[in-house]
């Protein structure tokens, strides 16, 4: 796979608009970013365009960020991904893991906690 050079792109599915706001702008202006407020929609932009890490609040409705998360690998198994909660227990985290995330962030995430997330996820991935 050729390396993607930056900006990268990074798609944020989170249902509260708030936190989709606040993560746009703590990874602004390193990365472009598109926001989206389900798992649907996120599955939905991964299909149509070019997507170079996705982060996924794990509890939304209908399809929580992990089960988005399995489909997504299933059309792009390559794609890094990070995986976000404020309510983490051991079943869930255990599941999440099971997917293999380059990370499972709890929140509320610090500026600094994240775009060293998304940088570190993105150079094993990308990294020539």
């Amino acid at each position: 796979m050729l390396a993607p050079s930056p900006p990268y792109h990074l798609l944020i599915a989170d249902d509260d608009p708030v936190m989709r706001e606040t993560l746009v702008e703590m990874l602004r202006p390193e990365f472009e970013t598109t926001d989206v407020e389900s798992g649907e929609e996120a599955i939905e932009v991964v299909g149509q365009q070019e997507i170079h890490l996705v982060l996924f609040d794990v509890h939304m409705p209908r399809l929580t960020g992990i089960e988005a998360l399995r489909v997504v690998k299933q059309i792009r198994s390559k794609l890094p991904s990070i995986l976000m909660s404020a309510n983490w227990t051991e079943p869930l985290r255990a599941a999440a893991l099971e997917l293999h995330p380059s990370a499972v962030l709890q929140k509320p995430i610090s500026r600094r906690e994240l775009v060293g997330s998304v940088t570190t996820a993105l150079q094993e991935t990308y990294a020539g």
